[in-house]
């Protein structure tokens, strides 16, 4: 990918050891500067992930763009492929806590703050605290209170 000009990483980005990094045969990351990938972090593209500037990605987080398919009973699991709902998006400033998953479309606002183990199957607004699996915003990164329903 590195190669092809299909991985972008910004300068200042620190890679801890067993980060992986995959995308397809046209898949791109981008990662942008100040942004430090935790132990054992997955990053999968088939189309498109993009992590924004001075994020921090904890230990076994997994950030990808597809989910493998599964939908015809006469075929193994390996030989179906994979599916895509677009590209995913991680804004700047974001924390995600050790496990977190985000999955394919989504895209995380700036400075947002996913919980350990959270699981994110939809976006997530600019400065918001989100939980969970799935994960859903629980509070506001500049201390203000959520008050939407859960």
């Amino acid at each position: 990918m590195l190669r092809d000009g299909r991985l972008e990483v910004g300068r200042d980005v620190l890679l801890e050891p067993w980060v992986w990094l995959t995308g397809g045969e046209s898949g791109r990351i981008t990662i942008g500067r100040g942004t430090f990938l935790n132990l054992g972090v997955m990053i999968a593209a088939l189309e498109k992930v993009s992590i924004g500037q001075d994020c921090m990605i904890a230990n076994h987080c997994f950030v990808g763009d597809s989910d493998h398919r599964f939908d015809d009973p006469t075929r193994p699991f390996t030989a179906q492929g994979f599916v895509s709902k677009g590209p995913t998006r991680i804004g700047d400033s974001c924390w995600l806590g050790v496990g977190a998953v985000v999955t394919s479309g989504v895209s995380i606002g700036d400075r947002c703050v996913i919980g350990a183990n959270a699981v994110v199957t939809r976006d997530v607004p600019a400065g918001s605290i989100a939980v969970g699996a799935p994960a859903r915003v629980v509070g506001r990164t500049d201390g203000t209170v959520d008050h939407r329903p859960t």
